[in-house]
């Protein structure tokens, strides 16, 4: 390919509203181009980046035993009733009708419909085990794009699919696809942690996330860094200190005249944040919720999600607490009736809290639980911080930002006994299909590669990936002497299996190398009139600062030292 010829060009400037590095550089380098709010056209440079990735994950999924379907974009709405998940999704399912006012949904992803194939074509343990997979674009309503590529609304997803006997079946499905996993992101040079994660509206009993740790990622991780334990902070888990044991004392309310805070209360009465207790309200489905929580905690809102089983979980508006009878600031659970009380299981570890009195100005001392109130759900709803106990080891949590580009969820019997995809066991018992599914998305992934791979000239792409091997720069191609040499060039290269991009065009020297460096392509090759006069070109990895200058006929055995032809 000439440049001359590309359908896009570079770009000076990146967007004001660019907000990550990969944004900014895969615009300038005109790989992509936003159509609309999370919506991105794939350039040509970008789309043979991303066939590049595609091929790479097609290749481990078909050596992990995978086959390769494709299912519809469109998807009835009845299935995602069924499943319960239309709630769960909620605002960021794309929904229409057709034109016989058939409800439809635009798929996030395929669990349901996997299932109902699963369903038809699944009838014996004969049938088993399976890992059906496909690579198409799924699309999401999100309520704030951002980053480029890394959230958006439409998006290209692998997401695959197993199904096994039972328990250990799965286990040995899981495990091939997290090497399967791991060997994607070796391939696209992609550095990744496996941690815990949440399994958000996919469902299922246990998931993993794949965290590129980069500065720009919006997930954040816990580590310890004294044992393995690895945790989205969603879900992370610590030891919660206790308070020392004191003996019960009665109740005693105190005036507490413009404190409303924890820190203004605990201040204004002499005790540590851990002796008091927060009240947080909250808004479940519509449906008001009064939460407490130790005074040195905060509540972990997906935790909440998941333990109410709500679609929607937001803070209550002044309005909603008022209309319940709440008041804000001296808010407590002593004496609270018609509302749903959750409590974080701090509250059993202390004695003689502080809490609201429930009427302004006022406080009540050495409230203790059960005695003085009660919680419809106790349960663990704290948010884990960096500094906090490791739960496995004890040892001190450190947080690291980071970008999801895979996720794995054990799905178990969740779609199989709501759709009924059932096999007929050895003694023609029917059971439930194992379940787990496998996802990437393709755009992120590769945003997350530009991340990691860049400086202050450009992106530097790993060779498996890039567009193209090696660039060409042709220095006064108006000369005929250059531009011949140069095509013939061009031609073995290609000849000998190499991707080669030439730069024809009539442009400065400068130019065209800042346009090298911005591409990120492997290899840069310049052929000039002065390096002509020696009978070789100059050969300048993008990873180093220094070139070489080498013979024409040691150019293919130069260059394949960074990497081999396709």
């Amino acid at each position: 390919m000439r440049v001359s010829k590309l359908f896009a060009k570079t770009l000076r400037t990146a967007p004001a509203d660019a907000d990550t590095i990969s944004h900014q550089l895969l615009t300038k380098a005109g790989m992509i181009h936003q159509t609309a709010t999370g919506l991105y056209s794939y350039l040509p440079l970008g789309w043979r980046v991303l066939k590049k990735i595609k091929g790479i994950v097609r290749e481990e999924m078909d050596a992990a035993g995978g086959q390769e379907l494709m299912m519809p974009i469109m998807q009835p709405f009845e299935i995602w009733k069924e499943t319960g998940r239309a709630a769960s999704f909620g605002k960021s399912l794309f929904t229409l009708n057709d034109r016989r006012e058939r409800k439809l949904c635009l798929g996030p992803t395929h669990e349901e419909v996997i299932t109902n194939l699963a369903k038809s074509y699944v009838q014996s343990y004969r049938d088993l085990p399976a890992m059906p997979y496909q690579i198409q674009a799924k699309f999401r309503d999100e309520l704030r794009p951002r980053g480029g590529l890394l959230r958006v609304r439409e998006f290209l997803m692998k997401d695959m699919y197993s199904m096994d006997l039972n328990e250990e079946g799965l286990d040995r499905s899981y495990q091939k696809m997290v090497s399967a996993y791991k060997n994607i992101f070796n391939r696209c040079g992609l550095p990744i942690i496996m941690v815990e994660a949440d399994s958000g509206a996919i469902g299922g009993k246990e998931s993993h996330e794949f965290i590129s740790l980069t500065e720009s990622g919006e997930d954040e991780v816990l580590l310890c860094p004294k044992c393995d334990y690895a945790v989205n902070a969603e879900r992370a888990n610590f030891t919660k200190p206790g308070t020392d044991e004191k003996d019960l004392l009665p109740l005693e309310e105190v005036s507490t005249p413009g404190a409303k805070t924890i820190e203004e209360v605990a201040g204004f009465i002499g005790v540590p944040a851990s002796q008091t207790l927060k009240a947080v309200f909250y808004a479940a489905d519509g449906e008001v919720v009064f939460v407490i929580i130790r005074g040195d905690l905060e509540v972990n809102e997906v935790k909440l999600k998941n333990t109410l089983k709500c679609a929607e979980l937001r803070l209550a508006t002044e309005e909603e607490v008022a209309g319940a009878g709440l008041v804000a600031g001296s808010a407590s659970p002593i004496g609270i009736n018609g509302i749903k009380v959750v409590a974080d299981d701090s509250i059993t570890l202390g004695a003689n809290f502080v809490v609201g009195a429930n009427k302004a100005d006022a406080h009540i001392k050495n409230a203790n639980y059960p005695r003085d109130f009660k919680a419809d759900i106790i349960t663990d709803i704290a948010l884990a911080k960096a500094g906090y106990s490791c739960p496995k080891c004890g040892g001190e949590l450190i947080s690291r930002p980071g970008i999801e580009a895979g996720h794995t969820f054990r799905l178990g019997t969740i779609f199989s006994e709501k759709l009924g995809a059932l096999y007929l066991d050895q003694d023609g018992t029917q059971k439930p299909i194992i379940m787990g599914c496998y996802g990437i998305g393709l755009g992120r992934l590769l945003a997350a590669v530009v991340e990691l791979n860049h400086d202050d000239k450009g992106i530097i792409w790993p060779t498996a990936i890039a567009p193209y091997q090696v660039y060409m720069c042709v220095l006064s191609p108006d000369k005929s002497e250059v531009s011949d040499a140069a095509g013939k060039l061009y031609s073995t290269l290609i000849q000998a299996g190499f991707e080669v991009l030439l730069d024809d065009r009539d442009e400065s020297p400068g130019v065209k190398f800042n346009d090298a460096d911005l591409l990120g392509i492997p290899i840069r090759i310049v052929v000039s009139p002065r390096t002509l006069k020696q009978n070789k070109v100059e050969v300048k990895s993008r990873a180093q600062q220094e070139s070489q200058t080498v013979s024409s006929e040691e150019l293919q055995s130069t260059i394949s030292q960074f990497g081999t032809p396709r």
